[in-house]
């Protein structure tokens, strides 16, 4: 596989699960990539949707990771601009070089009022970033100490708009999309199977913090009549 093997991805803060990387492992990613000949790639979309202070390492951080990477940034959830499908790049010159030519037969760009907004975006006060994450940590802190307190043990994640939870271990008999369809079907709240997010994801949910407090309460109340 690693003879055939052109790039390796990595993605941190993680969807679905909400996984956070350190210094460390970025440092072993860039050995690795170098000894196998590897472009090294990170996803870093969730980069500013981060809680309780935490900040996420950048690959372009680790020592020879600009020899050899390259880092993508997402508006979509720092700047609440999904659906405008616009991003950036940053890293190795001749990797996005090579990048810009195969874009440059693909598309034209990226409509110019939405390339005129992301630099409004990127160039002013960043007080609405502090916003929308202080918005998304309070979703989180809801759904956590709700679900908790129903019995159903759930990580606090550090980042990312998600919870990332185990099956009830009153429900390990079912498959994660048995058990999704099972939830909604009794509750009325939607939450999407693990094993949609590859074999791994198998035994696990993904919650998405994408409903306003109240909503977040109301669904755990739902949730709660299949605990009792």
């Amino acid at each position: 596989m690693l003879k055939k093997a052109k790039t390796v991805l990595v993605s941190y803060p993680n969807n679905p699960t909400a996984a956070i990387a350190s210094k460390e492992f970025f440092a072993e990613t860039v050995v690795f990539a170098r000894k196998y000949g590897l472009i090294l790639i990170h996803d870093f979309a969730y980069s500013e949707i981060t809680f309780n202070g935490y900040r996420p390492p950048s690959l372009l951080q680790t020592k020879g990771a600009k020899e050899l990477g390259i880092e993508f940034h997402s508006f979509s959830k720092t700047y609440n601009m999904p659906g405008w499908r616009i991003g950036f790049v940053v890293g190795n010159g001749d990797i996005i070089d090579s990048i810009f030519r195969v874009k440059s037969y693909i598309d034209f760009g990226i409509f110019t009022p939405v390339q005129k907004a992301a630099c409004l975006a990127l160039t002013n006060s960043q007080d609405c970033v502090k916003e929308i994450r202080q918005v998304y940590q309070k979703r989180r802190d809801v759904l956590v100490r709700g679900l908790t307190e129903l019995g159903w043990e759930v990580e606090l994640p550090m980042a990312t708009m998600y919870v990332w939870a185990s099956i009830p271990p009153s429900y390990s008999g079912m498959s994660s999309l048995e058990f999704s369809k099972f939830l909604l079907q009794k509750t009325g709240v939607v939450v999407s199977p693990g094993i949609g997010f590859g074999e791994g994801g198998e035994g696990f949910v993904r919650f998405a913090l994408v409903a306003d407090e109240q909503k977040i309460e109301k669904a755990v109340r739902q949730i709660g009549s299949i605990f009792k």
